[in-house]
């Protein structure tokens, strides 16, 4: 009988640890606002551990991409960005039919339906030659309240969406934790090709029960007449939009071209000056601010004159 009670406290504080996160969730956007909702500038490369490999490719980035080429204007975020991207998302619990033990979460997302699988059930991630998608394949196991998710096989995609690209053999980490109607999402993405660092991102969420995710159809169009080969582009050395970031807010143009040394505060004691100093917030002042959701970067908040 002993034995029974013992055995039956254990299942309890295991089934205690692993947290339910099914259900309707919104995103919060109070971190990282103007980067996720209006979108990053051109040529902001702030915060992010870039190689100059990784510099290349987003400089020649031409935001007409995707109203010109077909398979951009329909493409999905990838796993590892779609919580940071304009989307609702509900989870559900997939339970064993016979042991009801929960062994994967499913997720989609109201942007582009997409859809993702974590599975709690111990499986191994697949050969790398598997084909790689925009889900890739996810692994999650418990650290008390903390579902630790491992991601790999995922297409190439990108870091931001003004074209930081990010590569076929990156992978990246989730760490999930609930806190009452809240949720907290760490991410690490790590790749081999243009990171020279993993890149550290987090995204909280509100519960929400009430919200109804419906379908999400895209129909690409020629929105632009150009020939069915052309590609906007920018050749290395003519994209001129680089220096607008810097120019914008102030900043040294060297410190917007990212880069690992740039995400520490020693780096401050080197740190160029501005060519373009600002004494006061002239862009996006008031993202987040109480619930504020600004898409002009030059808007008051609410109730207040420009």
């Amino acid at each position: 009988m002993i034995r029974f009670f013992a055995l039956a406290l254990l299942a309890s504080a295991t089934a205690f640890a692993q947290v339910d996160f099914s259900g309707g969730w919104s995103p919060l956007y109070h971190e990282d606002l103007p980067d996720r909702i209006p979108g990053p500038e051109l040529g902001d490369y702030l915060g992010l551990p870039l190689n100059d490999a990784a510099r290349l490719r987003a400089d020649s980035y031409d935001a007409d991409r995707i109203s010109v080429v077909p398979e951009y204007e329909c493409r999905p975020h990838s796993s590892d960005y779609s919580m940071r991207g304009l989307a609702n998302m509900r989870v559900d619990a997939i339970r064993d039919p016979v042991t009801q033990r929960v062994i994967a979460f499913h997720t989609r997302m109201n942007f582009q339906e997409m859809e993702r699988t974590i599975w709690l059930d111990g499986r191994p991630h697949p050969s790398e030659y598997a084909p790689h998608t925009w889900a890739g394949f996810s692994t999650g196991t418990w650290n008390d309240n903390v579902l630790d998710i491992y991601t790999t096989h995922l297409k190439e995609s990108y870091l931001k969406r003004n074209g930081v690209p990010r590569s076929d053999k990156a992978s990246f980490t989730e760490h999930w934790v609930r806190h009452g109607n809240y949720l907290t999402v760490a991410t690490l993405v790590t790749d081999p090709v243009f990171l020279t660092e993993p890149l550290v991102r987090t995204q909280t969420w509100i519960f929400d029960p009430s919200q109804v995710i419906g379908r999400d159809i895209c129909e690409t169009a020629a929105e632009v007449p150009k020939a069915a080969d052309y590609v906007p582009n920018h050749l290395p050395g003519t994209n001129p939009f680089l220096h607008e970031v810097a120019d914008w807010y102030g900043l040294p143009y060297e410190a917007t071209r990212g880069g690992a040394e740039t995400l520490y505060p020693e780096y401050r004691k080197t740190m160029a000056k501005p060519e373009h100093p600002r004494d006061r917030c002239e862009r996006y002042c008031s993202c987040g601010a109480e619930g504020f959701v600004c898409l002009d970067p030059t808007a008051p908040p609410p109730g207040k004159k420009p």
